[in-house]
């Protein structure tokens, strides 16, 4: 294999590992195409690659590649064949550097690249049972232990000693140093070196049976060369710019780095039309970014600035704020150019609809009129000084700006002027408008539905939201809201129509549901209040979510036709994705509310009966699965010491508080759930670590039927304060004390801690059930001193509302709309069951999409015998079947499952909640949100 050598004598493949460390920003690319694509991209092996030609190996870096595979494996991950030959042709140089660069990036996504020692080195066999005991025992040697003095607790002289850096006075005798991790008496950090600190005595056991892989493993491709990286950057900035909602932090950032691929002057990658509103708002302020290139990217920024609040939006990221306009910074100093091209781009606009979005925002349009200078270049710009006098209420004198503001009204015909006082005081004339809000208020407050939905046709997303309140108005005559609302469907967005169809269906349930709010934020908070509301007519309400499905399929049949689809039943528990921008960054990206079945938890250790399975299918014997839950966060400068507190709190079917795992008791049922202990402290670079296990089994015998995830900061420390802070839990098979307290392999799920909130809720947990549904919300708390006993009554509030929300189908679920996309386009629909068994839909002459999608899941099937190979393998059946008699799932062209395990053809497009061995290379690879994009209008 031949190489390129360099003039300093290294070869190619050496610099190009080296740029492994050095560069950390093609790292960050790096690990968000992983995340995204499954791929790793390598050097290119040679002077010239071959794509023809499969590189041949290094002999030495066989062995490298083996225990690259090896270490992968520990992580949940497995190498795809093109990969390892592509590990295989590199250097042993590249291949290190390559396999550190990946092992680092695989550990920092599952947060294993941090120290995880508990309190209690031996959790959870060292946690103790009595935790009233253990606290007075350390209240008692607080207040009455003395140096060179018997200890307080046992009486032994000379074991009593200071621990640093704290100083409290610890009997070595009392408190085992082999066990603590921390100061026994505040559980704050110790010094490294402290005496105290010993290693454990008992180390701890390896269960030696077969470890199962993950629900999340993942097959890696190879992507290619850092060439094929830049193009695959490329292709996922250009979906991420075709999104019409609000990105999620996570992706932000990989908006970001995509970003930083692309030249800023040449703009032949950036869209004509860019219909998320703050994704445009990013992307154009970091066309801005760079002085050099603003005189040449000024034309296509103003190009696509389309409304008033685009303009705001622009503004607030330019000054460092968000694009949401959810806590808006001061507006900072703009430069001549730019702010002579967003008085251009204002004064392009229709100053009547200008003012009334302006007004939406009213306190920050007139900061933001102070940078921007309108009455400056009123003669210039008349418009826009027309519409910030208007906004201001600025009464108009008899000098040139009057008269300038004059001729632009009456040019206009939109603005009026009265005579009225200005709002600064002066006597005169004032710029008036009849805002489009205040002609919608008055309608309805008359009762007038026609004026209303005439109005509300000009904006008609306002008109969905505001649909529930047109229809309680109209009553049963609800015909002209009906009529108003399809003519209003085709032209708003998807979050919008798939929101509106949620609340109206889940009105027509008797249930005395709660009503719950996620107002926008920069915290995904939860507001609940009782639902006073009058019931819907049901015959209008019935029309208008026949109209609203009827929309949902008209838009996925425009994507085209396909000939076989496969819809995973088990996919009907998730949500699809809302309010994303306040979603946390996490391993596995859960729309909030997704409710999915736990890895089997044969937790009980008096009945090992149950199967574990890989992730083949096949038995690997008697298991003892618990649900381990983790903490980890690590102080700033900023932040000062903080303590974080991981807690539990269950419930009874009725939602009565029953017990909790926390701080305050650190065992609940035994060994039903079993804390690692409060540390009070997380200096860095070690941070601090804590657990808590979950046996169900057990928990269940105990009568919980919930259990409430929670994440305190007792000390009241934003989040956002810390050098980091991470949640998640594992699925563990070993007994308990035996394997890593924290090992990457078993981890399910790592999310982060970010945020103003000082109380996070990731999770709620139906043990009989043995599901856990993903809530990812904070909690509102005041105060410090934090403990879930505070707060029970407000966690089963916000814990009952939630499931109820979430199983009224009052956010529509993924599963539904994905039979809604595949009836519109399938000609066949393959829908799986959960227990391995298929049934087959054909459509049927004269069967319109709406009609079909209705009959997906009922019995009135079509008898097909389906083929699907890579389940048939894993369960060992009979392959010498007619393939010609039935259906072959590989073939599909459209997908949506649990997990990518049909080898789909090349060019299919799959939504997969565990992509597992699907290549993002070959298929299309959708996210939850590029399901619900897809019904965006063209």
């Amino acid at each position: 294999m031949s190489t390129t050598t360099r003039p300093d004598g290294t070869s190619a493949d050496d610099a190009d590992a080296n740029a492994y460390d050095d560069n950390d920003t093609a790292r960050g690319l790096a690990l968000a195409l992983l995340l995204r694509r499954g791929a790793v991209y390598l050097p290119a092996a040679g002077a010239v690659p071959v794509p023809e030609r499969v590189p041949d190996p290094v002999p030495e870096s066989l062995a490298g590649v083996a225990l690259l595979e090896a270490d992968l494996l520990e992580r949940g991950c497995l190498l795809s064949a093109p990969l390892r030959q592509a590990f295989a042709a590199r250097t042993p140089e590249t291949l290190a550097a390559a396999g550190r660069a990946l092992l680092a990036d695989i550990d920092e996504a599952l947060g294993s690249d941090r120290d995880h020692t508990p309190l209690f080195r031996l959790f959870p066999d060292s946690t103790p049972r009595d935790t009233g005991r253990y606290f007075v025992n350390r209240v008692l040697t607080l207040l009455f232990q003395y140096p060179h003095q018997p200890c307080v607790l046992c009486g032994t002289v000379g074991t009593v000693h200071a621990v640093s850096p704290c100083a409290h006075l610890v009997c070595r005798s009392c408190f085992d140093g082999s066990d603590f991790s921390a100061c026994p008496i505040c559980n704050r950090i110790l010094d490294a070196d402290d005496p105290f600190l010993r290693p454990s005595s008992r180390p701890r056991l390896t269960f030696r049976r077969r470890q199962a892989l993950p629900s999340r493993v993942r097959v890696l491709a190879y992507g290619g060369d850092f060439a094929a990286r830049a193009e695959a950057a490329g292709d996922e900035l250009r979906r991420l710019l075709a999104r019409t909602a609000a990105l999620s932090a996570q992706e932000t950032n990989d908006l970001v780095l995509f970003l930083g691929t692309r030249d800023r002057t040449e703009l032949d990658w950036l869209p004509a039309s860019l219909p998320g509103r703050e994704i445009k708002a990013r992307v154009l302020a970091w066309l801005l970014h760079t002085p050099e290139n603003r005189a040449a990217v000024l034309p296509a920024v103003t190009a696509r600035l389309n409304t008033a609040t685009d303009i705001l939006r622009l503004l607030a990221v330019l000054s460092g704020g968000d694009p949401g306009l959810v806590g808006m910074p001061r507006i900072a100093p703009v430069p001549r150019p730019v702010r002579r091209a967003l008085l251009a781009a204002l004064d392009a606009l229709d100053p009547a609809l200008a003012v009334a979005d302006m007004r939406r925002h009213r306190r920050a349009w007139i900061r933001a009129a102070h940078a921007l200078h309108p009455f400056e270049h009123a003669a210039r710009y008349p418009r826009a000084a027309l519409a910030v006098a208007a906004l201001r209420g600025t009464g108009l004198s008899d000098d040139r700006l009057g008269a300038a503001l004059r001729t632009a009204a009456e040019a206009t015909g939109s603005v009026e002027l009265s005579d009225a006082k200005g709002t600064e005081g002066t006597e005169g004339t004032k710029v008036t408008v009849n805002a489009w809000g205040r002609r919608v208020e008055i309608a309805l407050a008359d009762r007038d539905i026609p004026a209303a939905t005439a109005l509300l046709d000009q904006r008609p997303g306002e008109l969905l939201r505001r649909l529930d309140h047109l229809l309680r108005l109209a009553g049963p005559d609800g015909g002209v809201v009906v009529d108003a609302l399809a003519a209003a469907l085709p032209r708003v967005s998807p979050a919008v129509l798939l929101s509106a169809l949620g609340a109206v269906r889940s009105r027509r349930r008797p249930d005395d549901l709660l009503r719950v709010f996620f107002p926008k934020g920069g915290n995904a908070r939860v507001y609940v209040s009782e639902d006073t509301r009058a019931p819907l007519p049901a015959g209008p309400a019935e029309d208008a979510v026949r109209a609203l499905t009827a929309e949902v399929v008209r838009r996925a049949a425009a994507q085209g036709p396909v000939g076989l689809a496969v819809v995973d039943a088990g996919l009907d528990g998730m949500i699809a994705p809302f309010t994303e921008r306040t979603a946390s960054r996490a391993l596995v990206t859960l729309p909030r509310g997704s409710e999915l079945p736990l890895p089997d938890t044969y937790t009980d250790t008096d009945a090992h009966n149950g199967p574990d399975k890989d992730i083949s299918g096949s038995s690997t014997g008697p298991a003892t699965r618990t649900l381990r839950l983790f903490l980890h966060w690590m102080e700033s400068e900023t932040s000062g010491t903080t303590d974080l507190d991981l807690s539990l709190a269950l419930f009874n079917e009725q939602w009565e508080h029953i017990g909790t795992c926390d701080y305050t008791k650190l065992r609940f049922a035994g060994t039903g759930a079993a804390h690692s202990g409060d540390l009070t402290s997380a200096p860095a670079p070690r941070g601090a670590s804590e657990f808590i296990d979950l046996n169900l089994a057990r928990l269940e015998k105990a009568g919980a039927r919930y259990a409430v995830a929670l994440c305190f900061s007792y000390n009241n420390v934003p989040f956002t304060e810390l050098a980091e802070a991470f949640a998640g839990f594992m699925v563990r098979n070993e007994p308990p004390g035996h394997g890593k307290i924290f090992d990457p392999r078993t981890v399910e799920q790592r999310f982060d801690l970010t945020g103003t909130s000082r109380a996070c809720v990731p999770l709620l947990v139906d043990i009989p059930a043995r599901t856990m549904r993903w809530l990812d919300v904070v909690q509102g708390v005041s105060g410090t001193n934090h403990a879930v006993h505070r707060h029970v009554d407000r966690l089963a509030l916000l814990g009952r509302s939630l499931n109820d929300l979430f199983a009224s189908g009052a956010r529509v679920g993924l599963g539904e709309l994905a039979v809604w996309q595949a009836a519109a386009r399938a000609t066949t629909v393959v829908v799986r069951h959960t227990d391995g068994s298929a049934s087959t839909y054909r459509r049927r002459e004269g069967e319109d999409g709406p009609a079909f999608a209705a009959r997906i899941g009922s019995p009135d099937q079509d008898p097909v015998n389906v083929q699907d190979r890579d389940r048939d393998e894993n369960q060992g059946q009979d392959q010498d079947q007619d393939r010609n008699q039935g259906l072959d799932l590989a073939e599909a062209e459209l997908a949506f499952l649990v997990r990518g395990d049909i080898a789909l053809a090349g060019g299919s497009q799959v939504y997969a909640l565990h992509p597992a061995e699907l290549n993002a290379d070959a298929v299309r690879l959708l996210t939850a949100t590029d399901v619900v994009n897809a019904l965006a209008v063209t």
